[in-house]
């Protein structure tokens, strides 16, 4: 697969530092902050668990290469792929497309064969295996549910007397905070026989209703991520910075496992009283300050 696609490659390590950049700041005040190890996988033994973490990983990075696919087609960096032309005409609502718009199809396609193909050549009748290719799934339909229509007009003086749009993806950060907000609400599921031979996931708890594609699944709970577990790849929160005003889970106490704090003050140097120069430039001063940090036993 690799061999057949040497151009694209480039394009696939940039999606994979996409995903692990926006895993790690959908998830900074968390237990769990989806830190990379030196070993792999790149997010340790977590992802080779069933958990809601596994599933948010799977997702985050399916969507990762699709979008840094689709990003490498807009700007003309393969051959094998170019702007979306089938988006052409005009629209219902009066403007012309034109412009290049995302070809998303594209991306989503080769995310499905370059992602999948892991899953598929296992067999994907594995409970393990329909969770991952659904989760995968659900990261490529956070892309293509929030597709947008960007405009610009063109006419004397700045007027519309005609208006040019093109479809483009969401920026990747929105498609993190869809994502976070999937793991929030995932579903615990279960593989069940239909008929004589095909499986699927459904909700452990009967009284659940059945998840969509939209959705993430996972099969069984996360641990906790209190205490350094290497077996495990858990790392555990000692030493992490908690907010000690906060309730939340990045406040010392569920932060902290109920373990207690330390409370250090460190100095801060900041820029201040900034000043914009003519023409053209900002200088500012350097301000010391002296604040409260906290940190889990």
């Amino acid at each position: 697969m690799c061999k057949r696609n040497l151009e694209v490659m480039d394009a696939v390590r940039r999606g994979a530092q996409l995903a692990i950049e926006e895993c790690q700041f959908q998830f900074r005040n968390r237990r769990w902050n989806c830190s990379t190890l030196e070993s792999l996988p790149v997010f340790g033994k977590v992802v080779t668990q069933g958990t809601r973490e596994a599933a948010f990983v799977y997702a985050i990075s399916s969507a990762g290469v699709a979008f840094a696919v689709t990003r490498a087609c807009s700007s003309g960096e393969l051959e094998k792929c170019g702007c979306d032309h089938t988006v052409q005409g005009v629209s219902p609502q009066g403007f012309q497309w034109s412009g290049c718009s995302d070809n998303i199809a594209y991306g989503v396609a080769f995310s499905q064969s370059f992602v999948d193909v892991r899953e598929r050549s296992k067999g994907a009748s594995s409970n393990r295996a329909l969770m991952n290719l659904h989760n995968n799934e659900a990261g490529r339909k956070a892309i293509l549910n929030h597709m947008k229509v960007e405009c610009k007009c063109h006419g004397v003086s700045g007027s519309c007397e005609v208006k040019t749009c093109w479809k483009a993806m969401p920026p990747f950060r929105k498609v993190g905070s869809v994502l976070k907000e999937k793991f929030d609400g995932a579903t615990e599921v279960e593989q069940r026989r239909i008929g004589s031979s095909t499986k699927v996931l459904v909700p452990k708890n009967s009284q659940f209703k059945p998840h969509t594609d939209e959705d993430l699944v996972y099969l069984e709970p996360s641990p906790d991520f209190c205490d350094h577990d290497l077996r495990n790849g858990v790392l555990g929160t000692h030493g992490r910075a908690c907010n000690k005003t906060s309730k939340a889970i990045d406040g010392c106490e569920l932060m902290c496992c109920g373990r207690g704090f330390h409370t250090d003050e460190v100095e801060v140097v900041e820029r201040c009283s900034c000043k914009f120069h003519w023409c053209c430039f900002v200088k500012c001063k350097q301000c010391h300050r002296v604040v409260e940090m906290h940190t889990c036993r």
